[in-house]
């Protein structure tokens, strides 16, 4: 998860716990109705994000990018065109990957 969808996910965390604690501060039917938008919304994300493979693509882009950060860490006289040919290697896996889960079925 990179830093920003990891800040945004704490965002909506918090959200969430905010409107829980008015609501059970209150139980007042509008903090409730607040509290139900809200959950409502985040499962909504969710959903999408698993429907979408969204979480998954960043899940493999990210895989991709630490393999080049690893073989270049224990690779330190490799030359730009062994970087490269590692670079274009973990990039046709990472397509691959992807093309993978626009091909799966959704349910």
């Amino acid at each position: 998860i990179t830093d920003s969808n990891s800040m945004l996910i704490q965002s909506a965390v918090s959200v969430l716990q905010v409107a829980l604690l008015r609501w059970l501060s209150s139980q007042s039917n509008e903090d409730l109705q607040v509290l139900t938008a809200v959950t409502g919304v985040r499962v909504a994300k969710d959903l999408l994000d698993r429907v979408s493979g969204q979480n998954q693509v960043q899940a493999y882009k990210t895989q991709c990018v630490l393999a080049v950060a690893d073989f270049v860490r224990q690779n330190p006289g490799a030359s730009q065109d062994q970087i490269n040919a590692e670079v274009e290697q973990r990039v046709q896996t990472f397509a691959a990957q992807v093309r993978a889960l626009e091909d799966r079925p959704l349910f």
